[in-house]
């Protein structure tokens, strides 16, 4: 029986944001026919059969927005158990978009991430584990681990955790009978024959939770952390493991904000996935709180943390916080002491042993990220550590960030580098447009640089559009490096007040809290 009737109806685009062929806006609630019934001009959806697909138009105020295929599909023969329309349209942002903004106007409520695949949970449709293998499908970059999930997703999980309940179940059950009846004459069960079965039950369960170990590796891959407090080498470090440029660089704190992955293979050894992380440090606004909640939630997450620090006898509140997070974990940690290029030899033995005493480190590696010193030896004490499983990404990929994240990361990079200190914190950068021209090797890239104030926009400008320029300048020749074309990189400025500390606007920039 459906649960669902006090629910609301929700909507949300179910496809990528972006230009394609198509995009679907997806309904699903009690209402969602005659809400879309409202929109769409062609045949009355209310009165169409289940499960078919209509041609028509989407219109507000006699205004045609687009030309669309309405699929209708009836409860209780759906992924949710409820009501449910996809309306196919071009993709593209703004149509896509104004298809979702109209239909929440007529009466629909904008879904929350994953809320689809929990109203199917609620009404009975999946389980808890099927649940989760739709999302492993969805994340799935392998064959093998798209296998996993479609397996799972069949209920073979489930089916194998019913089994062993079972097992448990009818095991009682007997033991129950011989307690409480033992005048009937029954075959009796031996406390030999409970051993047994006690031990063929517990050796299921530990395949079942070995199998969830290796469930992890082939989701998520061998992952390695790479934490510290702002501005002491983690970017540089990951940029020179890998051996390409990936997360951008300078001597600013803070310039890294959001997780980064990046992929290292060695086909004879295997796979490293390397996340570098925000600065640790205390946070001032919301950005701030962002950025430190996204490295401490990493180090949950990965087989091995690298721990880089600054050549120092000192360990001040900073490393002492860092300190308090590692102990939460139970997870190799590498401390790699770097920039030993700058003090004399002598020193760094009294700089390992100062932390040596203050944690228990699987490894101590003195490193220079910049001068790449030593950092086989880092890569080697890696691999020591890394758990086996399964490659997780094929050996020419290098990152999982697409190049519009990539082009936005570098624009801002050679921002930090021309612009005065105080306003870096302050600065984000959208794409507002990347498009191959047609015919020719030749990207046409559009990008906002957001600051806070208006004082600070005159600042980003410069005399006569000077430092814009320069930034531009700049920031074209590494983009054409990586994309290995001309750029056409048409630059602007606006004034977004005290974005650092709101939400949504955050949200707009990439840096999502609920995705941490």
């Amino acid at each position: 029986m459906s649960i669902t009737k006090e629910f609301d109806t929700i909507t949300a685009i179910s496809t990528p944001l972006g230009e394609g062929a198509i995009g679907i806006v997806r309904l699903s609630g009690t209402d969602a026919i005659a809400i879309a019934n409202k929109v769409f001009k062609g045949k009355n959806l209310e009165t169409v059969a289940s499960h078919t697909i209509n041609y028509g138009h989407i219109v507000e105020n006699e205004e045609t927005i687009d030309e669309v295929m309405v699929s209708v599909m009836r409860a209780p023969k759906t992924f949710t158990r409820e009501d449910v329309v996809e309306i196919n349209t071009h993709g593209g942002v703004a149509v896509t978009n104004e298809i979702l903004q109209l239909l929440i106007r007529s009466g629909a409520r904008m879904a929350e991430p994953g809320e689809f695949t929990k109203r199917a949970f609620l009404n009975g449709r999946v389980d808890l584990t099927q649940a989760e293998a739709v999302m492993d499908l969805i994340r799935a970059k392998t064959d093998k681990a798209m296998a996993v999930a479609v397996s799972q997703l069949d209920g073979s999980l489930k089916n194998l955790i019913n089994n062993t309940r079972q097992e448990i179940l009818n095991t009682l059950a007997q033991v129950e009978v011989n307690i409480d009846y033992p005048e009937y004459d029954m075959d009796d069960l031996t406390s030999q024959e409970m051993k047994k079965k006690a031990q063929e039950v517990s050796k299921q369960i530990e395949q079942l939770l070995q199998t969830a170990q290796e469930g992890k590796i082939i989701r998520n891959g061998l992952a390695t952390a790479i934490v510290g407090r702002p501005n002491v080498g983690k970017s540089t470090l990951m940029n020179h493991l890998i051996g390409q440029k990936i997360a951008i660089t300078s001597n600013k704190p803070q310039t890294t904000r959001n997780r980064i992955q990046t992929v290292y293979t060695d086909m004879e050894r295997g796979q490293i996935v390397f996340l570098d992380t925000p600065g640790i440090h205390k946070a001032k606004n919301k950005l701030g709180e962002y950025m430190v909640n996204t490295a401490e939630h990493t180090l949950n997450e990965v087989d091995v943390i690298l721990w880089l620090v600054e050549p120092s006898n000192f360990i001040g509140a900073g490393e002492q916080h860092i300190i308090e997070q590692l102990k939460k974990t139970k997870t190799p940690v590498i401390l790699v002491i770097n920039k030993v290029d700058t003090v004399s030899r002598d020193k760094i033995l009294e700089f390992i042993d100062t932390y040596r005493k203050v944690y228990d480190f699987a490894e101590i590696v003195p490193a220079s990220a910049l001068r790449a010193q030593n950092l086989d030896t880092v890569l080697d004490m890696i691999f020591k550590y890394l758990p086996y499983g399964p490659q997780f990404y094929d050996e020419d990929t290098i990152t999982d960030q697409p190049e519009r994240a990539i082009v936005a990361e570098i624009i801002r990079e050679k921002a930090l580098h021309a612009l005065d200190d105080e306003i870096p914190h302050g600065i984000a950068v959208c794409i507002d447009r990347m498009k191959q021209r047609k015919g020719q090797n030749i990207m046409d890239i559009e990008a906002t640089i957001v600051c806070e104030r208006d004082s600070h926009k005159g600042i980003v400008i410069g005399k006569g559009g000077a430092m814009l320029k320069k930034i531009g300048s700049n920031a074209r020749y590494e983009i054409e490096r990586l994309l290995e074309e001309q750029v056409n990189l048409k630059l602007w400025v606006k004034v977004k007040k005290d974005w650092r500390d709101s939400d949504s606007m955050m949200k707009n920039f990439g840096y999502n809290k609920d995705e941490i």
